[in-house]
């Protein structure tokens, strides 16, 4: 039973948000609102009847944990930042400044290798000094860089959109480690398990819904764009109305790196100690 009402809940959620970018209405199409009604009422029950029964599907106690509540909700809106920027960031570049495939993946490279090779070194800065000096700062950086791409064009320079998306990758980095870390020490090592369960099932459905949002955003905004040209298939309209799409999934992104810096003020430092964990200021 909890299979088919998490399967039912979270599968009417993404289509629901999926359903958003392909319907005229958008986000006022009845299927939308329905299916996403549907989905937060299979969720409710999904929820009520893994804190009733005594061997459930997502151990959902690990909520009554302060630091993990607040390190989840910071991992998921890095998951969608992460999921939307890597699904529009493509797009635009191949069909709005005309890159191949090839040339796309090379520009994208260096902030994708850089996020990985400055993963240790914000382990050992996370040792030193906690999550909120990486978070905080790491979420300003988030933000400043998306805010850069709210303006970009069809003309932007591929040097600028590099840069950005180095810059995007290290504000990345300095939060998802020391959030995933922080979360995982706040759980004593009994939950340890049901921890990691419910973070790594959230941040799929997040990835899925983050990937929905982005594309209807893109769609809707480039259909917009098109509407009000004389030469809607002209390929420097399309090129244009491509920027502008791409303009309005980085400001979705923006606000949620905004929301996710005020989450970040209330993170603290776990240590854990002989199997417990203690809350450091």
């Amino acid at each position: 039973m909890s299979i088919v009402l998490s399967t039912l809940g979270f599968g009417s959620v993404v289509f629901g948000f999926s359903k958003a970018g392909e319907a005229e209405a958008g986000w006022t199409s009845m299927a939308v609102t329905v299916f996403l009604l549907i989905g937060i009422v299979f969720l409710a029950l999904f929820a009520l009847r893994q804190l009733t029964i005594r061997q459930p599907l997502l151990n959902l106690s690990v909520f009554r944990y302060p630091m993990f509540t607040v390190g989840q909700s910071i991992i998921l809106i890095g998951m969608l930042i992460i999921v939307s920027s890597m699904i529009i960031l493509p797009i635009y570049l191949q069909n709005s400044l005309k890159f191949s495939a090839f040339t796309t993946g090379l520009l994208l490279l260096p902030g994708s290798a850089l996020n990985g090779i400055l993963s240790p070194s914000m382990g050992r800065l996370f040792d030193k000094h906690g999550p909120k000096r990486l978070v905080i700062p790491g979420f300003l950086v988030i933000a400043s860089t998306l805010g850069f791409y709210c303006w970009i064009t069809a003309s932007s320079s591929a040097g600028w959109i590099v840069a950005l998306h180095i810059g995007l990758m290290v504000g990345i980095s300095m939060v998802m480690m020391p959030a995933q870390t922080n979360v995982l020490n706040q759980l004593p090592p009994a939950l340890h398990p049901h921890g990691t369960a419910v973070m790594s099932t959230l941040q799929q459905v997040t990835g899925a819904i983050g990937t929905a949002i982005a594309v209807s955003l893109l769609s809707q905004g480039t259909g917009a764009r098109l509407q009000d040209s004389m030469l809607p298939n002209s390929l420097d309209r399309m090129a244009d109305a491509i920027a502008f799409g791409s303009r309005n999934a980085f400001f979705f992104s923006l606000i949620v790196s905004i929301i996710g810096l005020i989450i970040a003020i209330f993170i603290r430092r776990v240590v854990v100690c002989d199997g417990f964990s203690n809350d450091v200021q």
